[in-house]
């Protein structure tokens, strides 16, 4: 079975359908899967539901969907950095399923182990608690999640091979390897492809058993989410004192 694309288009070619709910990987900025998200919002359609933490910054990642109004609903843990993604909010143009950051990884974890819903105390007697079951174990209050599970995960790795064995570089390592196993069809870019039996077998972080479809992107953008810097002085900037 060949997994390898040649684009991220062709990759997603035949998947994608209106009111999908979409798994896509990162944090912050880094190891989004930008070449897949900006293929879905060419694609045009329309009625999604992205669990992912955030969705990017103003004009970069998922935040070009919004754009386009294509994403109806984001399961997310953090919308600071994206003022359009506020603004869809707050004018009822978007909903919005607020989530803890580890009851988010975790609804995503188990979803991709099978289980369907899981207890934690986070959230317990907040407005996260609204609607949901209670219960105590040991004389201490649990919140019941519902585990999460998509249509379709798109997830960014440094390195793949023919395979579909996946190596996260670093803090890309975050939610892209729970989101590949937690959906239907994977379909993952990857910086680097080579042939299978490349890579190590200790350092495969997602086995390719749960990737359907593979395509090479190059090099990832490497963005800033936010840039803070103080002026230099003219000692600094030429090594000369002054």
């Amino acid at each position: 079975m060949n997994k390898v694309y040649p684009d991220a288009k062709s990759a997603l070619e035949g998947i994608l359908k209106d009111g999908m709910m979409i798994m896509s990987g990162g944090f912050g900025l880094c190891g989004i899967p930008e070449t897949l998200s900006d293929a879905i919002r060419d694609s045009g359609v329309k009625n999604l539901t992205f669990i992912s933490n955030n969705a990017g910054v103003d004009g970069i990642g998922l935040s070009r969907l919004l754009e386009t109004r294509q994403i109806k609903k984001m399961i997310s843990s953090y919308v600071g950095e994206n003022k359009l993604f506020a603004q869809q909010y707050l004018a009822g143009e978007l909903e919005l399923e607020f989530n803890p950051q580890g009851t988010l990884a975790e609804r995503i974890r188990a979803g991709g182990a099978g289980i369907p819903a899981f207890f934690t105390k986070t959230g317990v007697g907040t407005l996260i608690a609204e609607g949901k079951e209670v219960r105590e174990f040991d004389g201490e209050k649990y919140l019941m999640e519902r585990s999460l599970f998509g249509d379709i995960a798109i997830v960014h790795a440094w390195m793949g091979d023919t395979a579909g064995n996946l190596v996260y570089r670093k803090t890309a390592r975050n939610f892209n390897p729970m989101m590949a196993t937690a959906a239907k069809i994977t379909v993952a870019e990857v910086e680097h492809l080579v042939p299978a039996g490349q890579i190590d077998p200790d350092h495969i972080h997602t086995p390719g058993i749960f990737v359907k479809r593979i395509v090479q992107v190059g090099t990832a953008k490497k963005h800033i989410e936010f840039r803070t810097t103080r002026p230099r002085t003219a000692q600094a900037a030429t090594g000369v004192e002054v």
